[in-house]
């Protein structure tokens, strides 16, 4: 574990050393932590950076999460939007300090998220689209509240986004991943968005198919 920067990390190095490499930067899910995604690391291309973040705020017993999530009287849930959007910004001054530190090429910049991971990557994209090249948002959804005002107004010119769903997710409802298919095409955001018959994970297709789509 790397805690050097704003954010602890794990790194795996490029197999293929180019005088500047790709950077895959890997956000996890509430109460997951840096080495759920990391798992992932071996089978993404060799060429790239892959880091792997560590959410700053603690989740009992070994967890982590970029905001808080709270539960009112009737059991609704809500997120903590200033939390976020604080994690959003940490995210992008990370990565700028990894570009700083690492002979990373700072024109190819991949994100990939899983469900809190994909809705700050949404909004990570959306805010600061001159920052990041192409965006994986698995099984997260599009909160307009987090992301900086007047955003339609960016251009979404160099970022494509592959975001999925399980059709069966019992922690984020596919109908509210349903909806940010309509958005992207809206903003002219080029996107592929797929469901696979899985919960609230990413099913083996799913992961060929993201992985397809960052080789492109």
């Amino acid at each position: 574990m790397n805690t050097s920067l704003s954010i602890n990390y794990l790194i795996k190095e490029p197999k293929v050393i180019k005088e500047k490499n790709p950077l895959i930067l890997l956000l996890h899910g509430y109460g997951s932590n840096e080495e759920d995604l990391f798992s992932f690391a071996e089978e993404l291309p060799d060429d790239c950076y892959i880091v792997s973040a560590q959410a700053p705020y603690q989740v009992p017993p070994y967890g982590y999460a970029w905001y808080a999530i709270h539960f009112d009287a009737d059991a609704n849930k809500f997120s903590d939007d200033n939390q976020a959007i604080e994690s959003r910004d940490l995210i992008v001054k990370f990565i700028d300090e990894l570009i700083s530190t690492y002979p990373i090429d700072p024109e190819n910049i991949n994100l990939v998220g899983f469900s809190q991971g994909a809705i700050l990557s949404y909004a990570i994209g959306l805010s600061y689209p001159e920052k990041v090249n192409k965006i994986v948002a698995l099984s997260g959804y599009f909160n307009p509240n987090i992301i900086k005002e007047g955003f339609k107004n960016n251009n979404f010119k160099g970022l494509q986004f592959f975001a999925s769903h399980g059709t069966v997710d019992q922690v984020i409802p596919v109908e509210w991943a349903r909806k940010t298919s309509p958005i992207l095409k809206q903003l002219g955001i080029t996107h592929e968005y797929k469901e696979y018959p899985v919960g609230h994970g990413v099913h083996p297709l799913n992961f060929a198919d993201f992985k397809t789509f960052l080789l492109k």
